[in-house]
């Protein structure tokens, strides 16, 4: 049985790490080894960078929400904690967004927050 080189391996491991550096700048594009370096931080990156924006949305539903809070006189602490206890289970996406796009609908809530305060 014939030996088996391994060139072709190789040469396909080395072009699909190179694929992915491109646009790269410099040798990071060109020269295998430092585009590798470089594919393994972005993936490490990418790979962070997902948890981070679940996180950062987060933090933008609950900013807007405090702020038409605070427009209709109530902190967002006591807001939420008034929904809870009116049993009204909305999550802050889509209060953030009826904040946005509906403010007398938000204002009915707070109304129920406050009641139930």
């Amino acid at each position: 049985m014939a030996r088996v080189k391994g060139a072709m391996a190789t040469r396909k491991r080395r072009k699909k790490v190179l694929k992915l550096a491109k646009g790269y700048f410099g040798s990071k594009s060109r020269h295998f080894k430092m585009a590798k370096q470089a594919v393994n931080k972005s993936g490490n990156y990418a790979y962070i960078g997902r948890k981070q924006k679940k996180r950062d949305f987060r933090r933008l539903w609950i900013t807007r929400i405090s702020a038409a809070c605070k427009a209709n006189g109530m902190n967002y602490s006591t807001f939420m904690n008034g929904l809870k206890k009116a049993g009204v289970t909305l999550n802050r996406k889509m209060l953030s967004e009826i904040a946005i796009s509906d403010p007398a609908a938000f204002t009915s809530l707070v109304e129920q927050a406050k009641a139930a305060k």
